[in-house]
């Protein structure tokens, strides 16, 4: 109850401080499992989602975020837990094994998950080739993909910024995209290389965003 409450008042406070347009929010269904895909701009882009909408949306954060003891470093690991952040580390070989098991508990469950396709936020603006990741949850688990487009989230909180700025920003939730026709066939490489580029293509027309069919370079410091 408690998070709830504290979820309740950081959204509101996130729609005074943004003043997002939201669109096609009713288009994310209201119960069972589900993956949020959405365009990566800036830090902020895993925090906005969930806040715009009423259904609780898991995602991933790094575990240092939970794990501090400053007065500070608790109060963001509260935060994050009230916006349904899920701890995991990062800087090991199982990580991305580690990311799909926990995405997966997730959905199981029945919940929503949200993911950025992307794998890191975009430097130049443009929207890069998509990793099959979304396409191996969707696929086990039997998940629709709602893709959802941020725009203005880069101008919120350009690179190397860490306290965003009141700006407009607008959210696009797209139709959820079914991907049953391709049950039985996760263990595809090229099965799971088409729906990642569904996705993206959705997204795309979503964002407005110039498409890069190429992976974006991880910063060297994210």
């Amino acid at each position: 109850m408690f998070y709830r409450a504290l979820r309740s008042v950081l959204s509101f406070l996130a729609r005074l401080f943004f003043r997002p347009t939201v669109v096609g929010a009713n288009l994310v269904p209201a119960k069972g499992p589900v993956i949020l895909a959405i365009n990566h701009l800036a830090v902020i882009d895993s925090f906005v989602v969930p806040l715009m909408l009423s259904r609780k949306v898991a995602f991933l954060a790094k575990a240092e975020y939970f794990t501090a003891t400053s007065l500070r470093g608790r109060l963001v690991g509260t935060l994050f837990r009230a916006l349904g952040a899920i701890p995991v580390q990062r800087d090991n070989s199982r990580a991305a094994l580690l990311s799909l098991e926990v995405a997966g508990a997730v959905l199981d469950r029945g919940d929503a998950f949200a993911i950025h396709p992307e794998g890191t936020r975009s430097l130049d603006g443009k929207l890069h080739r998509g990793r099959t990741g979304v396409a191996q949850l969707a696929l086990e688990h039997g998940a629709p993909v709602v893709p959802v487009a941020l725009v203005g989230t880069d101008r919120v909180q350009p690179a190397g910024t860490r306290v965003p700025r009141p700006r407009r920003i607008k959210v696009v939730f797209g139709e959820p995209l079914d991907f049953s026709r391709y049950a039985g066939l996760g263990n595809s490489l090229p099965i799971r290389r088409a729906v990642t580029d569904e996705v993206m293509y959705a997204l795309m027309e979503l964002s407005g965003q110039e498409y890069v069919d190429s992976y974006h370079k991880r910063p060297d410091a994210a």
